[in-house]
């Protein structure tokens, strides 16, 4: 089985952000509806990026203080960090494409 999404928590949030590749972070909640379509998407990434870019997931009601620092209202809001800093960010559900765009854009 492919690299499974890290499980990213208020704890690990910024020793995980500061990789030095591209870094993934996808902010949802079990009773989110898109989280759910988005979910299996960000866990194909994970496994197709293995090596060159990190991804994680965040639960916000786990997870109060990463997503009140980032100013997550809506979720799914995925966000895009490279050297610890926020480069993109996605709100709601796309297509996986979409976000593998996003991603390689943050390779070059």
């Amino acid at each position: 089985m492919a690299n499974k999404a890290l499980e990213i928590t208020d704890a690990n949030f910024d020793e995980i952000i500061n990789s030095d590749k591209p870094v993934l972070v996808d902010f949802w909640a079990e009773w989110c509806g898109p989280c759910r379509m988005v979910g299996p998407i960000v866990e194909e990434l994970a496994g197709e990026y293995e090596g060159k870019a990190v991804i994680g997931k965040v639960d916000v009601d786990a997870n109060p203080q990463t997503s009140a620092k980032f100013g997550i209202r809506s979720i799914p809001t995925l966000l895009i960090f490279k050297n610890g800093q926020v480069v993109d960010k996605q709100v709601g559900a796309v297509p996986k494409g979409a976000l593998a765009q996003k991603l390689d854009a943050q390779m070059a």
